[in-house]
This record gives C-alpha cells, structure tokens and sequence, in this order.
C-alpha cells in the first residue's frame, strides 16, 4: 500500500497538534465533515494529513506504527467528561485470527500505539463548529494490556469452540467485539461451525474511554485499584483474582460481616460499601479504577427463603421524544448500555431465622439471544410511542399499553419516577409518568440459577 510522509510518532505528533483549535470547517477540503458516522477521523487523514484511509488490515501510518482514531467526549453540567461512544477498532476475520496470538493479532498489529485526537460533541453544534482539543501518542498501560490480552483470549476461545455466533460485547471487560456491519443482518462465516456469525470489530469500550480521557487527556487523577500490584494478573484474571478475595466472606450473614469488617453503616448501599472493605477499597466499589474501565455495575440480589427474587432491574429514565426518533436497535441508547455492560451480581439468600446471607457473587452479562428478547420490546415501545400511548384512568391511577412483564420472558417497561407526579413529555405533547426497560424478576432468577 502507499506509505505517508510520516514516518516517525514525533513527526506525527507534531503535525497532530497543530490542529488544535482549529475550526474542523475551515480544514475540510472535500466537504466529508457531511457524510456522516466517522466523518471527522477521514477528514482529518485526508485533509490534514494529506493521504486515503487505508486498508483495514494495517495502522493509518505504517511506516511509524500508528493507528490514528478522532474521539468524541461528552462534558455534563458538573464538568465531567465521558466518552460519547465506543472506540471502534478492525474488523475481526474469523476465519485467521483465531489461529495467532495478542502479540500477532490483527488487532494488535493495528492498534497497539494510537494517535488519539479528542473533541467535545455538542448536540446543537454542526460539525464544521467542532475543533480537535488534544493530541496524543497513546500505549496501553501494563496493567490494562494484561486485562486486554485476557479480553482477546476469551474473544478467541469462543471463535475456536465454534461459537463466534454467541460473542457478546459483555463478556470482556476492556476490549469487546462489538457488531459492525450496514445492518444487523451483516455476517460472516467461522471456522469451526457452520452457523453464521454476527460481523463484529474489536473495539475499546466506552466505559475504558472515559478512563483514557479523563486520566491521559485531561490529566485526572486515576481512581483507588483494586488490585495493587498490576502482577497479579500474570496469574489471574480479574474476575477470578476478585473471587478469591470474596469467598472467604461466603456464608456470614450481614450483621456479621459488619462486625468483622468494621462497618456500622445503615445506608442503602451497605453491601456495596461491605464488599468494597472485603476488596480493600475505602469508597465505594464501583468507583475503583477497574470498575470504572469496564464499566462493571454491582447489583445486590435477594433470595427470598422460598426462591423467589423481588426485585426486577431498573435502567435509567428514557426521553419519550429522544426514544421516538431512535431507529436501529444496535444504534440505540439502550442496546449501547446493555450489550457492553458486565454486572457484578452480589447474592444474599435468606435463611430460616429470616436473615440474609451472603451467598456467592456472579459476574454476568446478557446473553445475545436474551439482548434480541429485549431488541424486540424496545422495537414495540418505541412504536406505540410513535403511534400515540393509549392512556387509561383507572381506580389506581393511570394504566399505559407499553410492553407488560407478562408479555416478555425477558424485558417490560414501567414507571421509574419518584412518584406519579414525576413526568415527562410525549412526542404528542402529553405528559406522562417517567419510564424505563427493565429486566423482569422471574428472568434474573434464571439467570442466577444458571450461575449456581
């Protein structure tokens, strides 16, 4: 292939950084700032960089060993910074890369130092507005790439037991394959079964982003580590290196773990807060470092003593009008919090004295074929909202034709606000109690049994 000018990271750095507050208008010279998703990182290859994207397979500047990525944040009313998306990397050939290691997968040969280039996204602003803020050459850090390696491993485990149809952006931690094609319906074909495969890319979660951003763009301080010395990961993985400092706590009853750990809270989240003294961490576990990189989320669950589970889980509030206007479910806001979410399930079963006991963790995520269950119930809500909520009075309140526990083994919506008065607007102008997707009861108790 055609090399570029740049054949040293100091070279590329140096031109990078000059385009730094620079209106992204005034440098684009073909007018692709208007083509659409991944629009600024092209632009800037050609336009400022002077060369056409290149093949998929090696880095944006071969001859110095650098991928080039444009990444958008987010930055709330508090000033907090968050990665607007995924980092997408290559798409994964199944067919090859099962058969190399991290050191000579795709993935590493294009990825392993990138140029990244970050700027802020506003929702009211045209992108001819935006300007690149920050310019850096960025290595994975030893601590991260052992998790990243592990992350390629799992990857490849499920390509080589001919279940490349089953990868999920939720068995990983940092690194995920998530889907990628022009429509869902994009596959391809894997060595060991003759089932079809989802076209996926290895990709940088957002959560692991956001960490990027704000601690090697912004310069913020990283968060407290669960596990201190990075080595440990030679010989364990996450997950396993957690394990075992959680189950030697198996068994004790909440009043005892208070005692031994110390704790005499009575807050909401006081098993967050016991399970972050069994680990080590003063403030709350899903604010360590590796939490927040792999955007873990710590749920407690209550067996009751006759089996059954009482609560259902909740996703955050949804905007009737935003969820209206959604239109690809692999593009929704909710398929991108759920498929690459891993949830930290913290299990407490009741005994016959009626106390509850902690049992076990379960680190989880949500299997595709239950993702597309739940694909289905979004497709339905978001077109009775179109369409018009039929909303009923009734003796206890107000009832809404949004998709019911009893419709779906999986998925169903109901009201999330802090009461009925809490509302929001409908497409139609109407206002009604604020909602959200949750996962029913009866579906996460499968689950867990499944986990046992």
């Amino acid at each position: 292939m055609e090399g570029t000018v740049y054949r040293t990271k100091e070279a590329l750095l140096k031109r990078a950084q000059e385009i730094i507050g620079i209106p992204l208008g005034t440098i684009d010279k073909t007018g692709r700032l208007s083509t659409g998703k991944g629009a600024i990182g092209t632009m800037i290859e050609e336009s400022w960089f002077g060369y056409s994207p290149n093949s998929e397979s090696e880095p944006d500047f071969p001859e110095a060993g650098v991928e080039l990525k444009a990444t958008p944040y987010l930055r709330n009313a508090h000033g907090d910074i968050r990665a607007k998306e995924r980092l997408v990397c290559n798409i994964i050939n199944y067919m090859e890369e099962y058969d190399r290691t991290f050191q000579t997968s795709s993935f590493w040969h294009k990825c392993n130092t990138m140029l990244l280039m970050s700027y802020e996204h506003f929702k009211d602003k045209p992108k001819v507005e935006y300007h690149i803020d920050k310019a850096i050459l960025f290595s994975f850090p030893e601590e991260d790439l052992i998790i990243i390696e592990h992350d390629w491993e799992r990857i490849m485990d499920k390509v080589r037991r001919g279940l490349a149809h089953e990868i999920s952006e939720g068995d990983t931690l940092y690194l995920a394959a998530c889907t990628k094609g022009e429509s869902a319906a994009s596959v391809r074909t894997q060595p060991f079964s003759p089932l079809p495969a989802k076209q996926r890319a290895y990709s940088l979660k957002a959560s692991y982003m956001t960490q990027i951003l704000n601690r090697y763009i912004f310069g913020i301080e990283e968060n407290e580590r669960i596990i201190k010395d990075w080595r440990q990961l030679a010989v364990h993985t996450f997950e396993e290196y957690l394990l075992e400092k959680v189950s030697p706590y198996f068994g004790k009853t909440q009043d005892e773990l208070k005692a031994i750990l110390g704790v005499e809270s009575k807050a909401k989240n006081l098993n967050e807060l016991l399970l972050a003294k069994m680990l080590g961490i003063e403030g709350k576990i899903s604010n360590s470092e590796e939490f927040q990189k792999a955007g873990i989320l710590p749920k407690t669950i209550r067996i009751q003593l006759n089996g059954s589970i009482k609560e259902s889980m909740s996703f955050p509030t949804f905007d009737f009008i935003e969820l209206s206007k959604e239109t690809v479910w692999e593009e929704s806001e909710l398929y991108n919090y759920l498929a690459p979410k891993k949830f930290l399930f913290v299990i407490f079963q009741e005994n016959k004295d009626r106390k509850f006991v902690f049992e076990r963790v379960q680190f989880w995520n949500i299997p595709n074929e239950d993702l597309e269950e739940v694909g289905r119930v979004w497709e339905r809500t978001v077109r009775i909202i179109r369409e018009g909520v039929v909303l009923t009075p009734t003796a206890d309140g107000v009832e809404n034709n949004l998709p019911k526990s009893t419709e779906s083994a999986v998925a169903h919506v109901r009201p999330h606000g802090r009461d009925g008065s809490d509302k929001a607007p409908l497409p139609d102008g109407r206002m009604m109690t604020k909602q959200c997707f949750w996962l029913n009861n009866r579906y996460i108790k499968t689950q867990i049994m499944k986990g046992s």
